[in-house]
């Protein structure tokens, strides 16, 4: 059954516009008295369609579904910016994964370069992205996507985050490690975890640094090293693995 996201739902009616709604009636050819689910304050619920206007449904919602989807952890990924389109890569299944949240981080590595006219374009982007994987996979929370930051930016969000993770190359490199299972051990339920990954090249000494003065550790993901859009992923799977 197809999934839709609104803003809210009065006396249990909630409209659908945009794409959206453009999508239900050019797309799937959906009538009035079709079902669909709407997803409205983090709850899904079954719901039937009341009326189709030219760019909008109207909807009613009949039950809610009580399948719980979301990770029991809250998990914010920071991606150093990576060369060409390998954010939408990495939006688009970490959603899938369970991130909640998705920080773009301008680290010193970094090739590309966002003026504030680009990065416009860019969230809008994968906002969109986050939103459609969230429908794809039945979540009932869309990522927020965070602007982009800088080092001292980024330092100064990792103080609202129980836990700060930085996957950094060089602690693959070392024959002693803590394996990050045993890391993800120690992580309870509802609770926040912000892990940060470097761009092509990992991230430079100072970064490191700087983030493990603010509290942050380092962690290992394995014995091998992963491409910059390979290693959130590996990380929320084996999240994934342990919570659910």
């Amino acid at each position: 059954m197809q999934r839709y996201f609104v803003q809210q739902a009065i006396d249990n009616r909630a409209v659908i516009e945009g794409e959206d709604a453009h999508h239900i009636q050019r797309v799937m050819r959906m009538k009035e008295a079709d079902e669909l689910i709407v997803v409205v304050a983090q709850q899904a619920f079954r719901a039937e369609i009341t009326q189709l206007h030219k760019d909008s449904v109207d909807v009613q919602l009949l039950a809610p579904l009580e399948r719980s989807v979301e990770m029991p952890v809250h998990v914010t990924i920071a991606c150093g910016l990576p060369k060409g389109d390998k954010l939408d890569l990495v939006i688009q299944k970490a959603t899938e994964l369970g991130m909640t949240g998705f920080i773009p981080f301008e680290a010193e590595r970094s090739i590309v370069k966002w003026d504030a006219k680009k990065w416009s374009k860019k969230q809008e982007r994968f906002e969109k992205i986050a939103k459609e994987a969230a429908e794809q996979s039945h979540r009932t929370v869309i990522p927020t996507i965070h602007p982009i930051h800088n080092l001292n930016q980024l330092c100064e969000a990792s103080n609202f985050y129980d836990y700060v993770w930085i996957c950094d190359e060089e602690e693959a490199k070392k024959d002693t490690r803590i394996r990050f299972a045993d890391h993800v051990k120690k992580v309870y339920d509802n609770k926040s975890i912000l892990i940060v990954f470097g761009p092509e090249g990992g991230l430079a000494r100072r970064e490191v640094d700087a983030l493990v003065r603010c509290g942050a550790c380092g962690v290992k993901l394995g014995p091998r090293i992963l491409r910059a859009e390979t290693a959130p992923l590996y990380a929320l799977s084996a999240l994934s693995y342990e919570f659910e």
